[in-house]
């Protein structure tokens, strides 16, 4: 699908006005770019977009040198609970964002926690990407315009031609560092007909996949296949394009745009996932039959598996094994050794483990903390 947008009004400016806040949005009533559905199709996992907003025209400047980029949701409030994505664009090849926070356009703090999750520049431009889950403390929804949920950032040096993207989402993981999986930002440049392509990431079913390219060249655009229109925006100097997904099975997702450049201009692009399937552990190498009180050999050994069956290298969480089918034959079986053993690189390795009864048929279960057990194939204790 070809877009090309309208240039974002000047009417779109945030007014800041000193307050106990520190910053107060008076947010005008017209939209700003090209808005996206309020309520759009959730996958299975539940997640839908909720709300989405931007704006291209405004970097104020705000005391102390400080540059003041931001927007509210107006002119309806996100729901309480929802992950908010907020993609930041300035001129500039440094990030010097020191805080990203929230604020209701009457000036009242709310304070939610926004994470860096990337951070992209080229030719002169940026593009910094914020997520916050399980968001609360403001009005839903907001009875009056002076009630509206705003979303800045606080540069500490002056930045031109900034301007904030902002998405809401329903069903997304309470806990930031639970519900943030891959994600991955890359630049390029071009002069004739483009892709601006982030890379691939693997996206749980259900999950949310989020992509968002910016440029300085203020052109046409493509949007990727397999994703739904979010918003877009342009200025005289910046346009900037947002997409999502929610897929109904596991796959390995990679938004690409194509810019129509007609001379020489710079590319940015972001790709993340909220909501990743939770890690699985699975039996690399199954216990094996053995005699009585003889450690099993070779060594258990469990992994940390992604949906796609990709080693999770970042596991490094105690796991826990425990004899599941007990296959003693006159008395139950008791499993000896070392229990709970802390993965390294994801991987758990069980060096002692051993049974004292003779059996048929038993069968190792294994747990940890935020992933998903398993069991293993069956193994006797004894000549069986």
């Amino acid at each position: 699908m070809h877009r090309r947008s309208s240039p974002v009004g000047l009417v779109g400016l945030l007014i800041v006005a000193l307050s106990t806040a520190r910053c107060n949005d008076a947010v005008s009533p017209a939209s700003h770019g090209s808005r996206g559905p309020a309520l759009a199709v959730s996958g299975a996992s539940g997640i839908a977009l909720d709300q989405v907003n931007g704006t291209l025209d405004d970097a104020t400047p705000y005391g102390d040198g400080e540059t003041h980029v931001g927007k509210g949701f107006e002119p309806t409030n996100p729901h309480l609970g929802d992950a908010i994505i907020a993609t930041f664009f300035w001129r500039g090849s440094t990030n010097t964002i020191t805080t990203v926070t929230d604020h209701l356009t009457d000036g009242t703090p709310v304070g939610n926690t926004y994470a860096l999750v990337e951070y992209v520049t080229a030719g002169g431009y940026s593009m910094a990407t914020y997520v916050a889950t399980n968001v609360q403390s403001f009005p839903d929804p907001n009875p009056t315009p002076d009630q509206v949920l705003d979303v800045h950032a606080l540069f500490s040096s002056p930045v031109t031609e900034g301007g904030v993207m902002l998405s809401a989402y329903r069903g997304v993981s309470s806990v930031t560092a639970q519900a943030l999986g891959a994600h991955r930002s890359a630049s390029g440049t071009g002069s004739s007909s483009t892709i601006a392509d982030p890379g691939a990431i693997p996206v749980a079913a259900g999950a949310l996949a989020y992509g968002v390219t910016m440029s300085d060249g203020v052109v046409g655009i493509d949007q990727p296949a397999s994703f739904t229109y979010l918003t877009n925006m342009s200025d005289a100097a910046i346009e900037a394009d947002g997409v999502y997904a929610v897929p109904a099975t596991a796959a390995s997702l990679d938004p690409q745009w194509t810019w129509g450049f007609n001379s020489p201009s710079t590319w940015l692009a972001t790709v993340l996932t909220l909501n990743p399937a939770m890690p699985r552990l699975v039996f690399t190498v199954q216990p094996s039959t053995t005699w009585p009180f003889m450690s099993i050999k070779p060594a258990v050994q469990v992994t940390a598996e992604d949906e796609q069956g990709n080693p999770v290298a970042g596991f490094t969480g105690p796991v826990t094994v425990a004899i599941g089918h007990n296959g003693g034959m006159l008395v139950p079986g008791a499993l000896s050794g070392t229990r709970t053993v802390t993965a390294v690189n994801g991987v758990a390795t069980f060096s002692d483990l051993s049974i004292d009864q003779l059996g048929h048929g038993y069968t190792l279960t294994v747990a940890a903390p935020g992933v998903t057990g398993a069991e293993s194939a069956p193994f006797n204790i004894g000549a069986f």
